[in-house]
């Protein structure tokens, strides 16, 4: 390789990496390879991208340069060649609720503008095509419909309203109008008195009579001007021949019954714009509810109580002061049980009085109106910074679609206007494959006029959709909330973008993409990639599958081991030379070339015997689906993205049995019955959510190991000495962490125009503590240095302390052994937090009856990863308990007892179970893709 086309990096010794030299090709597909916790992230991430960042804010002024801070060199001597870089993280995308798969992805903002721009209004009365006309074109029509007949011309003042109009008439006279036609009555102004104002009234002014003829043209324009100016825009026809009304508007207008909208603009159709959105839901689609049996579950407990749940029991608050005035108000006794307080009165407390009730006592008495509870608590909704107000949100409020929108979050004007028979909200619920073949059918039902309109926007339409096809996201619809997608889905929605973004010369880096993918896609995903390097990118993917390491132009493999025995260069180059290494000394490549396997197990369990059965599930896709789970199996739950498996496992099955087991209130998708709960006393998910969102959030805090470490470090004799409790080894409350980055050892620098940046505190240099508290040793290390320690180094030296070691041994058998105890939790990938949950749940004592759920734990892991989870598994069910897996990696698939397979395809061609046995017979069966792939390697 010559120099200009490759990236050269030299002594890189970031986090873990051993001061290691490689030379990487430019415009090549490169994939980084290795352990968890082998040095991966930090090479690609934390060295490549982060320099190419800071090279890039050394471009910008001074005078920007400082909002921005100094970003840290890595620790590295120096790399060259380094084009500007992107980097698509796993980071889920944003929790707003108004941001859906079409806003983020731009395709929404295209179709705003087509339905704007070529989009035909229906009548929502009568069902008929609405009109617009110039002036001259509203000319032509009565000169031509009306030659010769007599006619009135009408301006529309009043359209169904109620009131007197007294006013109105008055002025009318007084600009020298003399008839009105008031509810299809002509009348003269003179004599016309108030209307009856509590009724619906239609009132239209007499501009002008006349019988058109060509000759009276000028008459014609400006009685016509007048009419539209009184009107605002509109005017109606009477003929006085055969009484028939009609109606005109230089806004779009309806023929027969005068209704008329505004010409449409591209934000009429957009639910983030107070013009389009819904006003009842203010655009989100949905609007909380309160659940009345849960805010007072038990009428026979009285208020002071405890009663009423959302406000708890009796204390000295501003609440309690107002639920007295309402008792004296109304006579009643706040400890009488609430069944029997008058209803008057219940519904005072629940949905508040516009009355004055006299609050407080004689001496210092007030005057004030009483909100409610139900409004206090859907005022908390709103906000949606408090946690404590979030958690009372989901405790006693149930989201629910909004009744006036009906979901589509828009008002209903915008939803009158179609293209091809379909509204906007239409066309936003359908999945992407049938959107795309929607969309590029348009031209051959479009008029000429709306074809010259939209052919440029249909052109951007066609290749931004099909991105998002390429990259195997056809399940998905643009109505699809965000925050609903998974890690993978949500990086490959980016990827889609920047496909489309059509930039060169970029060095793309991406963080494990394939993650959520079925083997049936994964080709897909690799051609999108492929595509981004012809366009002439770089492209870098940090990844652990088979299929895109044999793709790939070139590979990067770092271990042996994870973390301090991490961090060295085992293999650097194209995937096809990888034989001459020597067996031993690549993990990677001795399960690449077969020296490795992780072996098929030799017998299959038959369980206990005893089933979960769930019938006529038929949330999201589910086609009316029943379910019969053994118990007592390592149970494997497989099928092509989109076709139903989380539907059906995370979002029906786990909250039914919560809600059974904890009488806890999930919401749950609709089911006919379960079965066999009872078999069960526990259930445990281990998902892929963050374990805590602030730098200060750690595994030692997760695990709860800090609060053994503290009680430790409170034994010592320097801490006796100095006074210091366990609380003074805390980083979490003041005493002993240090102030300037209260105890996360970071400080958060705000870019404000870049996502904010995380430097080292410059008071304690990321140690998180006081001098002084620094100063207390165990076995010649302080807090800080314990914190620093891997979680296997930490298990050997805490060895002689029970509580402490078991918890860590929990961690090292899942595969942490390599993260720090005190290594932020923000830094964590979702396959990391996920097996810090699991070694959480097998550090407790399970029950033997316990079911577990865990949605795709193989997320990060390398082979070798994966034979250790396994393991981990298999002793689970070993003492009796259930394991159900969500799950695409086939290593995991061909080691369950039980597969059960989703399908046949994603979206609304999904939502069945195409098979269900042994991976075996799962293999045997035509339909399925998962047994397809298994056939191979069984």
């Amino acid at each position: 390789m010559e120099s200009g086309e490759q990236i050269t990096i030299s002594g890189a010794r970031v986090h873990n990496l051993k001061d290691i030299d490689l030379t990487i090709p430019r415009d090549a597909l490169v994939v980084v390879t290795g352990l968890s916790g082998s040095g991966k992230s930090s090479l690609a991430f934390d060295t490549i991208c982060a320099e190419g960042q800071r090279r890039y804010m050394d471009t910008l002024s001074a005078y920007a340069r400082q909002f921005i801070g100094v970003l840290e060199r890595p620790d590295i001597d120096e790399i060259k060649g380094l084009s500007p870089v992107i980097s698509i993280e796993q980071k889920t995308v944003g929790r707003n609720p108004r941001s859906t798969v079409g806003t983020i992805t731009e395709i929404y903002d295209f179709f705003r503008l087509l339905y704007a721009r070529a989009a035909q209004a229906f009548s929502p009365e009568s069902g008929k095509e609405m009109v617009r006309y110039s002036d001259e074109e509203i000319i032509d029509l009565i000169l031509k419909r009306y030659d010769g007949k007599k006619v009135l011309l009408l301006a529309p003042l009043v359209r169904g309203r109620k009131g007197h109009y007294r006013e109105l008439f008055v002025q009318l006279q007084r600009r020298g109008y003399s008839q009105v036609r008031i509810d299809g009555q002509l009348c003269d102004l003179s004599e016309t008195g108030p209307l009856d104002r509590y009724k619906v009234h239609f009132v239209e002014l007499v501009v002008d009579k006349l019988i058109p003829r060509p000759e009276d043209r000028k008459r014609i324009k400006e009685s016509v001007a007048a009419a539209l100016n009184q009107g605002k825009g509109s005017l109606a026809i009477l003929s006085l021949e055969d009484d028939s009304l009609a109606h005109f508007s230089r806004n779009l207008v309806c023929p027969d019954t005068g209704l008329s909208f505004e010409v449409p603009a591209p934000h009429t159709f957009s639910f983030n714009s107070p013009q389009g959105a819904c006003p009842h839901c203010r655009g989100l689609g949905t609007v909380a509810r309160a659940d009345l049996d849960k805010i007072i579950p038990d009428r026979s407990r009285s208020i002071a109580d405890g009663g009423i749940e959302s406000v708890g029991p009796m204390r000295g608050n501003t609440m309690f002061r107002y639920l007295e005035a309402i008792a004296r108000r109304y006579k009643f006794s706040l400890h009488a049980p609430i069944r029997d307080i008058p209803e008057e009165a219940l519904q005072v407390i629940l949905y508040g009085t516009d009355e004055l009730l006299r609050i407080g006592t004689d001496s210092d008495m007030e005057m004030a109106t009483f909100p409610g509870i139900l409004s206090q608590l859907l005022q908390d909704a709103d906000d949606e910074d408090s946690t404590w107000k979030k958690k009372r949100k989901e405790l006693f409020l149930e989201e629910m679609t909004c009744p006036i929108c009906g979901g589509t979050r828009l008002k209903k004007e915008a939803l009158n206007f179609k293209i091809d028979g379909r509204n906007i909200a239409e066309v936003s619920d359908l999945d992407i494959t049938a959107l795309y073949d929607w969309v590029c059918a348009l031209p051959g039902r479009l008029s000429q006029r709306q074809m010259r309109i939209a052919e440029d926007i249909l052109k951007e339409l066609v290749a931004r959709i099909g991105f998002l096809k390429a990259v195997g996201l056809e399940y998905l619809s643009l109505s699809r909330a965000t925050r609903t997608l998974s890690g993978g889905e949500s990086q490959r929605i980016r990827l889609a973008t920047q496909i489309g973004s059509k930039l060169v010369n970029v060095l793309y880096i991406l963080d494990e993409p394939s993650i959520g993918l079925h083997q049936r896609d994964n080709r897909k995903l690799i051609d999108s990639l492929r595509t981004l390097r012809d366009e002439g990118n770089s492209v870098m993917v940090v990844e652990h599958d088979e299929e895109m390491m044999r793709s790939a132009d070139w590979l990067v493999d770092l271990g042996p081991g994870a973390g301090e025995k991490g961090g060295y260069l085992l293999y650097n180059g194209r995937p096809a030379d990888m034989g001459a290494v020597p067996a031993g000394q690549s993990p990677t490549i001795d399960y690449l070339l077969g020296r490795k396997r992780i072996a098929v197990p030799e017998s299959r369990r038959t369980g206990n015997g005893q089933f979960i059965t769930l019938k006529g599930a038929s949330g999201n896709n589910l086609k009316n689906v029943t379910l019969d789970l053994p118990l007592g199996l390592l149970v494997g739950v497989s099928g092509v993205s989109g076709s139903g498996k989380s539907s059906l496992i995370t979002e029906t099955l786990l909250p039914i049995i919560s809600n059974k087991l904890y009488r806890s209130k999930y919401p749950v998708l609709p089911y006919d019955r379960i079965d066999g709960v009872s078999h069960i006393d526990k259930i445990i998910q281990v998902d892929q959510s963050p374990i805590g969102r602030s730098p200060r959030s750690n595994p030692a805090t997760y695990t709860d190991v800090m609060t053994d470490i503290r009680k430790l470090f409170e034994q010592t004799p320097d801490a006796k000495i100095r006074g210091f409790k366990a609380n003074r080894f805390s980083f979490n409350v003041k005493g002993g962490r240090c102030e300037a980055c209260k105890g996360a050892g970071l400080q958060l620098i705000e870019m404000h125009f870049l996502p904010s940046a995380q430097v080292t505190c410059k008071e304690c240099g990321g140690r998180r503590y006081k001098p002084d508290t620094l100063a207390v040793k165990y076995k010649g290390k302080n807090i800080s240095e314990v914190l620093d320690m891997s979680i296997s180094q930490a298990a050997a030296f805490f060895e002689p302390i029970p509580a402490i070691a078991q918890k860590l041994r929990a961690m090292e058998e899942v595969g942490l052994g390599y993260l720090t105890l005190g290594q932020p939790a923000t830094t964590l990938s979702g396959g990391e937090s996920q097996r810090l949950k699991l070694s959480a749940e097998l550090a407790r004592r399970d029950t033997g009856n316990t079911l577990y759920l865990l949605d795709e734990p193989t997320t990060g892991l390398h082979f070798e990863d994966i034979q250790v989870l396994i393991g981990v598994l298999q002793r689970l069910v070993d003492k009796g308990n259930t394991v159900v897996i969500i799950e695409h990696n086939l290593d995991i698939l061909k080691s369950v007892d039980w597969l059960v397979d989703l399908g046949p395809e994603g979206g609304q061609a999904g939502g069945t179970i195409v098979a269900a046995g042994t991976p075996e017979q799962v293999a045997q069966v035509p339909e399925s893709y998962t047994g397809q792939y298994l056939k191979s390697i069984l």
